[in-house]
């Protein structure tokens, strides 16, 4: 069966780590087998900055499960968050156990569902939405829309932060861009990723210059207590490349 025309997930094992694509070449997910917890791809350690605006979510929401990187480490390293997750694909859903991911319980939830819905329904209750919701075909229309960057905002508390992954190579990259910084008023901040050329985009609901300089740094530090060394290089990036939005 060609598994990547029917876009069927594929899992690949080496020796020390599960690898979760949708083709032979595009890489979706990472989890090494000694340490299922930890972030592998340096893409998902930069959307970890998050902590940067939101150092301490109560509501996460997530859009795409993939490997469940994301969603396992927030559920390690968060303890205060509830974290939902909607993932479309019962494939993904199903490959759950290969990846360690927690099982459901009162404060972690996977749902099979389009994210579109999940934020569409939700006004103001996510401290932070993580968006990486990508199929065989890349990213999908309902997940890069101006509608969908209008609910995601409308989701979000006040002083609330969504983190998107985009691919840097897709010429549509510079219109979803657009959508995120008319969503939300221009409270945007871009970085490249620490290990591709993908973008990680935080957006951000409020008034960035709220945030002071001194603020962030605090955050910084205790993101070198905590957390590991490209989360903490991706926040060293937010500082510099957003320097000017910050007062």
């Amino acid at each position: 069966m060609d598994l990547a025309r029917n876009g069927m997930p594929i899992l690949y094992k080496r020796r020390n780590t599960l690898t979760l694509l949708f083709d032979m070449y595009s890489v979706q997910s990472e989890m090494r087998l000694e340490a299922p917890d930890e972030l592998v791809l340096g893409y998902t350690q930069s959307m970890m900055a998050f902590l940067m605006f939101q150092p301490s979510p109560r509501e996460i929401g997530m859009i795409g499960l993939g490997g469940g990187s994301l969603a396992k480490f927030c559920y390690r390293h968060l303890p205060e968050a509830a974290i939902t997750v909607a993932e479309i694909d019962p494939h993904v859903i199903a490959l759950r156990d290969c990846f360690h991911i927690p099982a459901n319980d009162a404060r972690f939830h996977v749902h099979c569902m389009d994210g579109a819905e999940l934020v569409g329904q939700q006004p103001q209750r996510f401290d932070v939405l993580v968006v990486d919701g990508f199929d065989s075909e890349g990213q999908p229309a309902q997940l890069c829309s101006q509608r969908f960057y209008d609910d995601c905002y409308a989701a979000l508390t006040e002083g609330g932060v969504m983190v998107v992954n985009l691919l840097y190579d897709q010429p549509s990259t510079g219109h979803y861009l657009a959508r995120i910084r008319r969503s939300f008023h221009g409270a945007v901040t871009v970085i490249d990723s620490l290990d591709s050329l993908n973008k990680v985009v935080f957006a951000y609901r409020g008034d960035l210059r709220a945030i002071s300089a001194a603020t962030l740094m605090e955050r910084m530090a205790r993101l070198k207590e905590h957390y590991p060394a490209m989360v903490q290089m991706a926040a060293d990036t937010i500082l510099r490349q957003g320097g000017t939005m910050f007062r």
